[in-house]
C-alpha cells in the first residue's frame, strides 16, 4: 500500500538531509512530496539548489501517513516560522500520525510547537540546550508514539530508514537498505 509523505523544505535547509529523507522514502514506494514554505526554488544551506515539487499552502486540504523535517539553519528557522506547517503538523499530531524531524529542527521546530514535550527525543548536538524537558537522548534515532527524531546529516539515512520500518515493515527496511548497499540490523 502507497504511503503518502510530506517533506517540507524551505531555504537554507540542509540538503542532505532533505534529498535523503525524499530519495529512501521513493526508493520504499511512498509519494513523496517536497512542498516549500516559501518558493518552488530552493537554495540549501550547503549552496545546492533545488526545486520544490509545490507549495506547502497547497497541501493544506491533504491527508499524509507521515511529515518529515529536514534541518539545517536557517532552513529550520523558516519552517517554524511557517504558519501553514504549524498547521499541519497539529493536525498530524493531533491524528496520532507519524511525524519527524532531524538535526536542528526537533528543537527549533518541533519543540517550539509543543510536539516533543515530555516524550524522549534526540537533535543535533548543538542545539540539545534547546530542548528544556531533559528527556534528551545521545542516540542517532528515537522513536517516542508517533514522533520521530534524529541528530543530523550523519543519521540521514539511518533515520529514513527507521521511517521506512515505521511506515511499511523491517522487511522493505532491508530491501531499501540493500538497493542502497548498505547492511541493517
Amino acid at each position: 500500500m502507497e504511503k503518502k509523505v510530506l517533506v517540507p523544505v524551505a531555504q537554507g535547509v540542509e540538503e542532505m538531509e532533505a534529498i535523503t529523507i525524499i530519495d529512501v522514502l521513493r526508493r520504499a514506494g511512498a509519494s513523496v512530496i517536497a512542498a516549500s514554505v516559501d518558493e518552488i526554488n530552493i537554495k540549501a544551506s550547503g549552496g545546492i539548489e533545488f526545486k520544490a515539487d509545490r507549495l506547502i499552502k497547497d497541501c493544506m486540504d491533504e491527508q499524509f501517513d507521515l511529515i518529515a523535517l529536514p534541518g539545517g539553519i536557517p532552513g529550520a528557522n523558516n519552517l517554524r516560522d511557517s504558519k501553514e506547517l504549524k498547521v499541519l503538523l497539529g493536525k498530524q499530531a493531533d491524528q496520532q500520525k507519524y511525524y519527524a524531524a532531524i538535526c536542528a529542527s526537533p528543537a527549533i521546530v518541533l519543540h517550539h510547537h509543543g510536539l516533543v514535550t515530555p516524550g524522549k527525543v534526540t537533535c543535533h548536538p548543538g542545539f540539545v540546550d534547546m530542548i528544556d524537558n531533559g528527556n534528551i537522548v545521545e542516540s542517532n534515532v528515537v522513536v517516542d508514539g508517533n514522533c520521530i527524531t534524529s541528530r543530523g546529516a550523519g543519521t540521514a539515512c539511518d533515520f529514513a530508514l527507521k521511517l521506512v520500518e515505521l511506515l511499511y515493515s523491517k522487511e522493505k527496511k532491508k530491501e531499501v537498505a540493500q538497493s542502497l548497499a548498505l547492511s541493517v540490523d
